[in-house]
């Protein structure tokens, strides 16, 4: 019983305790937590991500060229490796000279003019 008449006044001290934890709990996460580099970092942009595409294509076939040299593929399985990465390669490098604005413009050909292949 006597627990009961006490919990009013035990209640506002719970209360006021929470409080300050609360309080102090937050003063140090403001003032004293460092934050971290990466959130403070810049993203990165669409050119960031492409060039970083296209240097992870370039070592992809260099590593390939690697690879089928010291035999472990057959010049099938190569080939069709090295047309894949090669095609993406174009792709992404047209992406980047889309975005940085310069595109090349390759002059028309002449259809007087026969080809030589």
């Amino acid at each position: 019983m006597t627990l009961l008449a006490n919990l009013p006044r035990n209640v506002d001290a719970l209360a006021l305790v929470a409080c300050a934890a609360l309080t102090a709990t937050t003063l140090i996460f403001i003032f004293f937590i460092e934050p971290d580099a990466a959130d403070s970092a810049p993203h990165r942009s669409h050119l960031d991500q492409l060039l970083e595409r296209r240097d992870t294509i370039y070592d992809n076939l260099r590593d390939l060229k690697f690879e089928y040299r010291t035999g472990k593929f057959a010049e099938q399985d190569y080939e069709q490796m090295k047309q894949t990465l090669e095609a993406e390669a174009a792709l992404v490098l047209a992406e980047i000279e889309t975005v940085t604005g310069n595109e090349a413009r390759l002059p028309r050909r002449d259809p007087n003019m026969r080809s030589t292949a």
